[in-house]
């Protein structure tokens, strides 16, 4: 396993985590859970990502559960939750970034995780009813309190980020010390574009999700069947619309043929592209079967295949480059 600081930070996060969205509490048992996390600790993997939305709570206690059973050192891991969905319970003050809901959030997360303390903690998107300094004023009273370690957001647009580190500057606070964007070869805009100052001037880390556009770049639906997969779950039209869009499905036959070439399988194309990208920090891995995790857990391996040529070959079949401004 390879390990990267996460940002500016002093915390080292292995290259390849682990995620339990849309699996655990929901697509899986426990039993899977259980396997799934074993492999990937063993694999090296220090990184274990989770939230209050995901499953109502209920992929927290899952993985709570988990690491109580595994017995594993608490220091030998890093295990995160976000706030902004809420749990089980929606309604007035039980959802959002506000001061109540930040810290009622991040206890109750303990509690489903039985820990002591989160090691990083999200705003899972911006709230737009909440004033951004109260939140960094939330997250900096639960960093004094020993309650998280590091606070971050996700899906955040780059001048939302920086507010909140004007802020944290202005009145001697702890500012937001990594993103979780979605990145992929058809999602690149954030990464590519929109954070590259925050990278440059204010070191923010990133722990990338949805590395494989939510199943799409690993081939499986290039026949357009999604039964027995994630995108038929009751609730995920939405997801399934965005991801089956006749386009993408070409790009990913084009991509298939370039990964055969070079004996691989399309998804470990897909995976390592975003690994030799400087400003991943950490590619969230998502899985149902212990096969499948095994395989993505060996695509440390496929990044330096990637050469320059392999990379322009990507390029002309994705088309997803985005246009930087010229200055």
């Amino acid at each position: 396993m390879e390990y990267r600081r996460l940002g500016k930070s002093g915390l080292q996060v292995s290259a390849l985590s682990f995620g339990s969205w849309l699996t655990f509490g929901n697509q899986i048992s426990d039993k899977t859970a259980d396997e799934l996390m074993g492999i990937a600790y063993d694999a090296g993997v220090n990184f274990f990502d989770n939230a209050e939305g995901y499953a109502e709570g209920k992929s927290e206690i899952v993985m709570g559960k988990i690491l109580k059973s595994q017995k594993w050192d608490r220091e030998s891991f890093v295990v995160s939750s976000k706030v902004f969905f809420g749990a089980e319970h929606k309604g007035p003050n039980r959802m959002g970034l506000s001061r109540k809901h930040v810290i009622e959030a991040c206890n109750a997360a303990l509690s489903r995780l039985q820990v002591d303390y989160l090691d990083l903690y999200f705003c899972h998107r911006p709230d737009k009813q909440t004033p951004i300094e109260e939140t960094v004023w939330a997250m900096n009273t639960l960093l004094q309190q020993g309650k998280i370690l590091y606070w971050g957001t996700s899906e955040w647009s780059a001048s939302e980020i920086m507010e909140a580190i004007s802020v944290a500057k202005q009145y001697h606070l702890i500012g937001p010390t990594m993103e979780q964007p979605q990145y992929n070869l058809f999602e690149r805009q954030k990464l590519e574009n929109e954070y590259l100052h925050l990278f440059k001037e204010h070191g923010l880390g990133t722990t990338i999700w949805s590395p494989l556009a939510s199943g799409l770049l690993s081939g499986k639906y290039s026949s357009g069947d999604v039964k027995d997969t994630r995108l038929a779950l009751s609730g995920l039209e939405w997801l399934k619309d965005r991801v089956m869009a006749t386009e993408k499905l070409k790009k990913v036959e084009a991509l298939k043929k370039l990964a055969e070439k070079m004996n691989l399988p399309v998804a470990k194309l897909a995976l390592a592209w975003c690994l030799k990208n400087p400003n991943v920090s950490t590619m969230i891995l998502g899985a149902s079967k212990p096969a499948q995790l095994k395989e993505n857990l060996t695509v440390l391996e496929v990044v330096p295949l990637l050469t320059d040529k392999v990379m322009e070959s990507i390029e002309k079949i994705m088309g997803t480059k985005p246009v930087l401004p010229p200055f």
